[in-house]
């Protein structure tokens, strides 16, 4: 009996065995046959694809313009004038050809109308951020230079080369908050590339102090203008000298507080940048 029962138990799992094999090879073809129907049908979405961008481009072409019929041109003749001849009406195409020539003098392009108009050039087009100074160092192969990374609310520091003048200690800049202009074009400065600005006011050579943001400021704070809104240019070209241009209308006033044509660096709910001790300086 012991037997027969272990035989049938036998017989049992190696049907549950047998059951699962089927299923599993089941499943496989199944599996299959789906992966198959999925690259089918990524095949047609990217045929569909094409076909719409081939009509988008076909019905974005301008349609083909028709040359205007040649006039023939009248050889001179020496036989006797004749009588006048009645005037001829235009035909049904050239009277269509000068009503296109004519639509298209009648109408100027939008893009003669905006190339007439002159770019603001004004403080907004300045990308002013607060910056914390991580760690300063003197250039390497300039001693009137100093090397800055600053944080600006940014994954990474920026690299700034300064000429902040002898005075200075650049040990004391690490860990304070400066004034950063963002959007300068990158260059290099004997050997080092230069990523951004830091905005200083000076009385003379000698005399120059940071811009000093207002309590409560972190990196990454942007400096506003009152009735100067705009987004500012994501990178100020040099061929353009808007830099150079709204230099001159940056100062600090009697109080020190820094300003464009009387608007000041403001920081929104947080109050003015301002120099430590200078007043009524040009920053640069």
């Amino acid at each position: 009996m012991e037997y027969f029962k272990t035989h049938v138990l036998l017989m049992r799992e190696k049907a549950l065995l047998q059951a699962s094999v089927r299923e599993e090879k089941k499943l496989l073809v199944e599996n299959a046959k789906l992966k198959k129907d999925i690259a089918e049908l990524r095949l047609q979405l990217q045929d569909k694809q094409r076909r719409r961008a081939g009509k988008a481009l076909h019905s974005l072409a301008p349609p083909p313009t028709r040359p205007a019929p040649s006039l023939p041109v009248k050889q001179p003749d020496s036989s006797p004038p004749a009588a006048a001849a009645p005037p001829q009406t235009p035909s049904q195409g050239e009277r269509r050809n000068r009503r296109r020539r004519g639509e298209k003098k009648a109408c100027p392009g939008f893009e003669s109308l905006s190339l007439g108009e002159e770019p603001r050039v004004d403080v907004s087009r300045l990308d002013i951020r607060i910056g914390r100074i991580i760690s300063a160092r003197r250039h390497p192969l300039a001693e009137a230079l100093s090397v800055q990374e600053v944080d600006v609310g940014e994954p990474t520091p920026r690299t700034v080369v300064s000429k902040l003048g002898s005075k200075i200690n650049t040990e004391e800049l690490q860990g304070s908050l400066a004034v950063v202009l963002c959007n300068v074009r990158p260059c290099k400065l004997r050997g080092v590339v230069s990523q951004a600005r830091l905005l200083c006011c000076s009385a003379s050579i000698d005399e120059v102090e940071l811009l000093a943001p207002p309590s409560g400021a972190v990196p990454g704070d942007k400096i506003t203008f009152h009735n100067y809104p705009g987004e500012p240019d994501k990178e100020l070209l040099s061929k353009e000298r808007v830099w150079e241009s709204i230099q001159p209308d940056l100062h600090t006033d009697s109080r020190g507080v820094a300003n464009y044509k009387g608007a000041g660096f403001e920081v929104r709910g947080k109050g003015l940048c301002r120099a430590p001790t200078l007043t009524s300086c040009k920053i640069k």
